[in-house]
């Protein structure tokens, strides 16, 4: 712990600030570790705490704010690039949604504690058009409680950490070559998931022109067409394919029982 404290002490508050800004624009730093170190190095009276949980604030806060911008501009394609080192980028999308459909602006209050939402609350949040004023009031809470509640362990378990990491410098380049195994193995089950997962990334699609042959002919009766636009797109208001039903894709699983199963079903969302 004292080689993690004395990083901290000499670069201080900008090295907060970056690696939680780092963090919240879906860099995998570990900000956490960080703010823990941060917490204790104000317990050994390095840093000043308000200021330097305010900088470690000030970068979620921007980083966030950065992504929410950006996801108010680039929509769901923003979102396929923050989801595509996941084994199925679809599914994460669809879950990231979900946690955003079923709680809303709550979500933004504890998203940066869960691995795979965290860095995709604030561009749902932008592609969805909540108002910039209402998304920084909660991120900033979120950010706030994220900030503290590990600032707080680093503080309270300072003796604690500084003993862990004492362990580890006596271990040297045992606990190295332990952790150059679990990296591999970890990137290796990623790469299973990848492989076993890819089947789902190419998804059929059909020329706009054979469709409407298809609604224009004998077989109009055998096609129904749904148009499965998230609630942050759609527009009720807007002009649909005329004779298709819509449903809201967070509650796919729920609304395709009730599907007819003899008709080719056709999706769209733009």
């Amino acid at each position: 712990m004292s080689t993690l404290l004395t990083q901290i002490s000499q670069h201080a508050y900008t090295l907060l600030f970056f690696i939680v800004l780092a963090e919240a624009v879906g860099f995998p730093v570990p900000a956490a570790l960080a703010l823990a170190g941060g917490g204790a190095a104000v317990a050994a009276k390095l840093l000043h705490g308000p200021t330097a949980f305010g900088f470690a604030i000030l970068g979620s806060l921007l980083g966030d704010s950065l992504l929410y911008f950006a996801g108010r501009v680039s929509g769901w394609s923003l979102l396929g690039i923050l989801c595509r080192l996941a084994s199925n980028p679809e599914a994460c999308i669809l879950r990231s949604a979900e946690s955003f459909y079923k709680r809303g602006k709550l979500t933004l209050l504890f998203a940066k504690f869960i691995p795979g939402i965290n860095s995709m609350a604030a561009p749902l949040a932008g592609s969805m058009k909540m108002r910039y004023q209402q998304f920084l009031r909660y991120d900033a809470a979120g950010a706030t409680l994220y900030v503290l509640s590990y600032g707080v362990i680093g503080f309270l378990f300072r003796n604690f950490l500084a003993a862990i990491n004492h362990g580890f410098n006596a271990l040297g380049h045992a606990f190295t070559l332990l952790t150059l195994i679990a990296f591999l193995i970890y990137f290796g089950y990623r790469l299973w998931l990848y492989k076993r997962n890819s089947v789902f990334r190419v998804v059929p699609r059909v020329q706009v022109k054979e469709l409407a042959d298809k609604l224009g002919g004998e077989d109009k009766a055998k096609v129904l067409i749904v148009d499965v636009r998230s609630h942050g797109y759609y527009d009720a208001s807007a002009q649909r394919i005329a004779g298709s039903i819509r449903i809201e894709p967070n509650n796919f699983d729920a609304e395709i029982k009730n599907l007819s199963h003899d008709r080719d079903i056709y999706l769209y969302c733009t």
